[in-house]
């Protein structure tokens, strides 16, 4: 149970809750116990009463005999509703507590498991897909809530009854005490090699099931593509053949828990069997009366559930422990991006790469080889190249996604790894090429970048985005539902949602990068037009396939396989006569044949 200690923090946080829960458990055993004896007394009142009522003399005698018998009888059983009624009281103050504490936990613990993925790196997130995530932090943080709370609560439950139960064994027969519990010793073998076996068979379920979780995923976010290629079928043979294979764990679990609990009736009814021959025997002598054998059988009886939830509680336990283990591998997880830094910092937007370079580990990519630029406050860089050449990783790098291997990138002066992070990605407003946005409506996407903007500023933005129209001509207008991953607009009407909601923000620095290649050139127009003059005194990096004319480019470089090969002014890149007069002359000429048509 290595892995389950990691939870004993937030035990501790209701540990009086937990000890309220433990005393109540053992209140609701205390008057459980107390009915037995009940039981035993109005049996052996009863044999008692008999034999004198067979020898009484006459009809009165019997009468009274059986009037005395009556009134007992009632007096028992009304020790034993009362007895019951505080039972169940206490057992549904035991539950209120622990199983209350286990859904506190349970939110706490999923509570943390969230947070500590929000500030893993994005390295992270290339390297673990989505549906493990989401298995991780839902099915397995599901498995050791049940530990917390039935597994706990019913684990107390057996150590408390077992041990007053034994007390008031002993108390009435120790010899019948013992030969009840011959079988325990079979029991906790039987425990011992069960567990481990459940322990391993528990741990590749849950991986398979995170399995399932990513194929489902990805089928239902790319479920366009999957339908387009006609790729239905080939999917669902690949699903149905994953599911076989979490199938077949399963049954095989399933298996040991089905001959497992059989194993604790047969051991619980043998010691049923013992009581009643022995008993039968220490009643012929003398030692007990023919109420200790039902009272006896009572308390083996109460003993049969939390017997044969043994074997419950450990397929519980043993299925919280690798699914604890496996939170665990994602909570030791420390992110190579991190804060050192809380101070709140004012951008005036320079920005400088000396010698900057960076490699993929996952893929072992050099995306960047000593790149090294500056731009003062205002400037507008261009960054062009062939695709995969390294543009959107200085993007990445600037935005501190990634660290990079060598070389400093630094902001007003000052190395951004000494930044603060958060305030830092604050201050720099990024479109990335693949516009995200969230399920939710367009008015709440476009303020995410900013909380508190008004519908009037989100309305000047979206004009100014060129997208107002759009949302306009829309049913519910600036309240409608994008759907997941934007699904219901298409890539323009995404992009320029995407543009308004980084511009909102207004930032110190912004990075564009490819984000008007879905628009047609009249849009792109519009949007540049508005771009020109909110980032006259803004700092501006654009990245693009294209040049894009109607911005005035202080800078532009050229990147080849992560290295700058070109660097200058438009002008001075068109006097060059290299890659960039080559992409600005061919793309002009493409222009030329289109307005021709």
């Amino acid at each position: 149970m290595r892995n389950l200690f990691h939870i004993n923090k937030f035990l501790w946080s209701y540990k009086w809750r937990l000890l309220a829960g433990a005393v109540f458990v053992v209140a609701q055993n205390f008057f459980r116990l107390l009915v037995p004896p009940q039981f035993r007394k109005a049996l052996d009142l009863a044999a008692t009463c008999l034999g004198e009522y067979r020898s009484a003399l006459n009809d009165e005698e019997r009468q009274v005999i059986l009037d005395y018998i009556s009134i007992n009888l009632f007096e028992h059983g009304i020790w034993v509703i009362g007895f019951a009624l505080t039972m169940g009281y206490f057992m549904f103050m035991m539950r209120k507590t622990i199983i209350v504490v286990s859904r506190l936990i349970e939110y706490d613990l999923r509570k943390v498991t969230f947070a500590h993925y929000e500030n893993l790196d994005t390295a992270f997130y290339t390297r673990n897909s989505t549906g493990d995530m989401m298995s991780r932090i839902t099915e397995d943080v599901s498995k050791v809530r049940m530990y917390l709370g039935p597994g706990l609560l019913y684990c107390i439950n057996l150590v408390t009854l077992f041990l007053l139960a034994i007390y008031y064994m002993y108390n009435v027969s120790p010899t019948l005490t013992f030969y009840a519990l011959i079988p325990l010793p079979i029991l906790s073998v039987s425990i011992y090699i069960v567990s481990s076996f459940i322990n391993k068979r528990s741990e590749v379920i849950q991986r398979q099931l995170a399995k399932l979780t990513t194929i489902a995923q990805e089928v239902y976010s790319g479920i366009r593509v999957v339908k387009s290629y006609v790729k239905e079928q080939q999917f669902v043979s690949y699903f149905t053949k994953e599911s076989e294979e979490y199938k077949n764990n399963s049954m095989e679990l399933a298996k040991v828990n089905a001959l497992f609990f059989p194993l604790m009736l047969l051991l619980v009814s043998t010691s049923i069997l013992l009581v009643v021959i022995v008993g039968g025997q220490e009643v012929t002598k003398g030692n007990i009366t023919h109420g200790n054998i039902a009272e006896f059988i009572i308390y083996v009886n109460m003993l049969t559930w939390p017997f044969t939830a043994v074997g419950w509680i450990v397929s519980i336990v043993q299925q919280a422990e690798a699914s604890q283990g496996r939170i665990n591998e994602f909570l030791k997880t420390i992110p190579t991006i991190s804060n050192h830094n809380i101070d709140d910092i004012h951008i005036k937007g320079s920005v400088e790469f000396n010698q900057v370079s960076f490699t993929y580990i996952d893929s072992g990519t050099q995306a960047l080889k000593d790149v090294s630029f500056s731009l003062k406050k205002g400037d507008k860089l261009g960054i062009v190249g062939k695709t995969a050449s390294g543009k959107s990783t200085i993007a990445s790098v600037l935005l501190r996604m990634y660290d990079t291997d060598s070389g400093t990138i630094s902001v007003d002066g000052k190395n951004i790894n000494g930044l603060n992070l958060y305030q830092l990605r604050k201050k720099i407003g990024y479109v990335p090429q693949d516009a995200f946005l969230f399920s939710d409506t367009i008015k709440s996407n476009i303020a995410f970048g900013k909380r508190d903007a008004a519908i009037d500023e989100i309305k000047d933005i979206t004009k100014n985005a060129a997208i107002y129209d759009d949302i306009m001509s829309l049913p519910e207008q600036f309240e409608t539902m994008v759907g997941e991953r934007g699904v219901t607009l298409s890539g323009g009407q995404k992009q320029r949602i995407s543009l308004a909601r980084a511009l909102i923000k207004e930032p110190d620095i912004i990075i564009l990068d490819d984000c008007l290649s879905a628009v047609d050139t009249t849009t792109e127009q519009t949007i540049l037009s508005y771009l020109s003059g909110v980032l006259r005194d803004k700092t501006a990096i654009i990245i693009t396939h294209r040049i894009y004319r109607h911005l005035d480019f202080d800078k532009v470089i050229v990147l080849d396989e992560g290295e700058v090969i070109e660097q200058g002014t438009p002008s001075e890149l068109m006097k060059a006569h290299g890659y960039y007069y080559e992409i600005l002359t061919k793309q002009q000429d493409e222009e030329k044949v289109i307005e021709g048509q």
